[in-house]
């Protein structure tokens, strides 16, 4: 298993942030590695909403559709899971108020992703363990660049907590990923 981890400061509020990254299609503003990204499900995020996220895998377009596990606005933490014949990923997402200054306009993201190669795949993990350091670290600068902005200057404007952003090719385009996801 491949995991990256990291925390990411927010120039947002933490609903912001967290309605913002909860709309996992968005992704592909700010993760180089994402080729694209997608709702499937109208209606705001919650568990069991599907993103569709086109990564570049192996030379080629892998998609994989994430489904919402946990979906919790109170903790402002979500965990999204794909699988496929190849992988399964699990990305945790959690945004907190700013320890620096709690009372300020300010959040700070707690990014954890997994991958696990499966089936016979399985055997090329360690190989897969060292490049993903790389895309994690591309994701979580890219992540780190869109929330530095203010809010709705990378595309769509940051939603609050329960509200969902608007739908793919409502905002400006901005493209990038971490989908790469940070996985």
């Amino acid at each position: 298993m491949a995991t990256y981890e990291d925390t990411i400061q927010s120039s947002w509020t933490a609903d912001e942030t967290f309605g913002y990254l909860a709309e996992f299609s968005n992704a592909e503003q700010w993760d180089p590695g994402v080729l694209e990204g997608s709702q499937l499900d109208p209606g705001p995020v919650r568990a069991g909403t599907r993103f569709r996220i086109a990564v570049p895998f192996g030379g080629r377009r892998l998609v994989l559709i994430y489904h919402v596990t946990s979906y919790s606005p109170t903790d402002r933490q979500v965990v999204l899971e794909a699988r496929s014949r190849l992988l399964r990923a699990v990305d945790t997402i959690t945004v907190t108020p700013s320890a620096a200054s709690p009372s300020a306009e300010s959040s700070a993201v707690h990014y954890r992703a997994e991958v696990t190669l499966r089936g016979p795949f399985g055997l090329a993990d360690p190989l897969l363990a060292r490049g993903f350091r790389t895309v994690g670290d591309r994701a979580a600068k890219g992540l780190a660049g869109a929330l530095s902005r203010p809010r709705g200057a990378q595309g769509p404007a940051a939603p609050t907590t329960g509200q969902s952003a608007p739908a793919p090719g409502q905002a400006a385009a901005a493209n990038g990923k971490p989908a790469a996801t940070a996985q």
